[in-house]
């Protein structure tokens, strides 16, 4: 049987996964997924095509009120892959340790494409909510749009909140953890 901490919104993602050396309360753990990603603008985004070809991409984002927006251009295919098949998955890469790989948060999504001058753009443009993802004259592209990504809840992560000694000691069992950001009622 998989171990929980307090509720299943918080479970370690293996079978014989160990929990962190200082468990963190299910509050703890989701606050800093959110932090995490509200914390970083870089993320790879993988789409599929109307034919089921997947592609990933590096994306610059921006975290604003639970959703990702990422500014592209309307022929690109990342957008073209979201206008055939809305469902798909991020990775946001962070750096913890100076050496070995990146943690990472992933988790999947629904994605749509909104129009440069939508009042949903507008008003968070207006506000400073897009800052990085609308610099560079982003906005003024005549094939620009925005993606909007809507996680669908269930965010892994990998070596978030974990002990990093007891990450290198045993990498296969500690550090997978899977959080609901619903969790929160």
């Amino acid at each position: 049987m998989t171990p929980t901490l307090t509720t299943a919104t918080l479970r370690p993602t293996t079978p014989h996964a160990a929990a962190p050396s200082a468990p963190e309360t299910e509050a703890k753990q989701l606050a800093k997924v959110r932090r995490t990603i509200a914390g970083h603008t870089f993320a790879t985004l993988a789409t599929t095509s109307a034919q089921g070809r997947p592609h990933v991409a590096g994306v610059v984002y921006d975290a604003v009120d639970g959703e990702l927006w990422v500014n592209t251009m309307r022929s690109s295919r990342k957008a073209r892959n979201v206008a055939a098949n809305r469902h798909v998955a991020v990775c946001i890469p962070f750096r913890k340790l100076p050496a070995g790989p990146p943690y990472t948060l992933q988790f999947q999504a629904t994605a749509t494409l909104v129009d440069m001058d939508h009042p949903s753009v507008v008003e968070r443009h207006g506000a400073g909510k897009l800052a990085h993802v609308a610099a560079h004259g982003a906005l003024d592209e005549p094939d620009g749009v925005f993606v909007r990504i809507v996680p669908n809840g269930i965010v892994h992560s990998y070596g978030l909140g974990v002990n990093p000694i007891a990450l290198v000691r045993d990498p296969l069992h500690v550090g997978a953890l899977t959080v609901d950001l619903r969790g929160d009622g």
